[in-house]
């Protein structure tokens, strides 16, 4: 099957194209206007050279069926518009766009052409969140924290925070009835945000400080007189009494414990099966961060 992959960064070439290329039955073709890059690239995972490209009109012409987008955000939009409109099926990175309108119009497209668009929140599949979510979750916790990154709210919020937002929303048992967010900013940097949100029996709170002095991810989900927690999506520890400790094996790849393993096969089976994947549940995660971004501008 031919498959694209757009943007040859740092995501894809340490988290992506190691799946991929690992494939079988896949026919990988490269684009990115960076020439060196790309054949540097194509080199190092084999890929024949006239299946690089530095246009991506001629790479959609090469056939492709479906594609990874790993360019740069403010880039999402035309490329996921020129691809959607060729009639491939499309895998983009989040988030969309930095804008709501952004991603509402690459929505829009994908249900007006019949193409699959997945957003890449690939800690929907991670292991250790998967199996969190069979637990009770009466409070769910999650911090995900920076060491000295402080940034401007929309770019933080969309390009990071983006992660836990989504997760909460993955691992909320109920409907969400309300949203509260509190923030704290430094000559319009955001230092940290905490975000609950909570439903009927639930509560879920969301943390991120950027000038945390570690850079860590914790999950805890409790309820029903137990804990269990995921550290840096590697270790999971289970309460009751003694806790108890489970480690990623040795040889388990990042990419699995990631989740991005599971999350490409998805995007891939479904291509194959001819099932569209739809991203209306992905824009309503980008519809909480649009919110969370007024919010904090309320609060500078």
């Amino acid at each position: 099957m031919p498959v694209g992959v757009i943007g040859l960064g740092d995501i894809a070439q340490k988290a992506y194209l190691p799946v991929l290329t690992a494939l079988p039955g896949l026919d990988l073709r490269l684009m990115t206007r960076d020439r060196a890059k790309l054949d540097r690239i194509g080199d190092t995972h084999r890929i024949d050279p006239v299946h690089r490209f530095t246009d991506l009109g001629a790479l959609i012409g090469s056939g492709i069926r479906a594609a990874f987008v790993h360019a740069a955000t403010d880039q999402h939009v035309p490329i996921v518009e020129q691809l959607l409109t060729a009639g491939v099926d499309v895998y983009v990175d989040k988030p969309l766009d930095y804008t709501l309108d952004g991603s509402r119009r690459l929505v829009e497209l994908a249900d007006r052409t019949g193409r699959s668009l997945m957003v890449g929140f690939n800690r929907r599949y991670a292991p250790g969140y998967v199996q969190a979510k069979e637990r009770p979750r009466d409070l769910i916790l999650l911090q995900k924290n920076r060491e000295g990154l402080a940034e401007a709210p929309r770019p933080m919020i969309f390009d990071d925070f983006i992660h836990v937002v989504d997760l909460l929303r993955f691992l909320v048992p109920g409907e969400i009835e309300h949203v509260d967010v509190r923030s704290r900013s430094r000559a319009g940097l955001l230092e940290h945000l905490v975000l609950t949100l909570a439903g009927d029996g639930f509560t879920a709170l969301g943390v991120m400080n950027r000038v945390s002095g570690s850079t860590e991810e914790v999950l805890e989900v409790s309820g029903a007189d137990s804990k269990r927690s995921v550290v840096n999506l590697a270790e999971v520890i289970d309460h009751r009494g003694q806790p108890t400790v489970r480690r990623r094996g040795d040889w388990v790849p990042v990419a699995r414990q990631r989740g991005i393993e599971q999350i490409v096969l998805a995007f891939l089976d479904a291509v194959r099966a001819g099932k569209t994947i739809d991203a209306h549940d992905a824009l309503r995660t980008h519809e909480l961060c649009e919110q969370i971004v007024q919010r904090v501008a309320e609060q500078a």
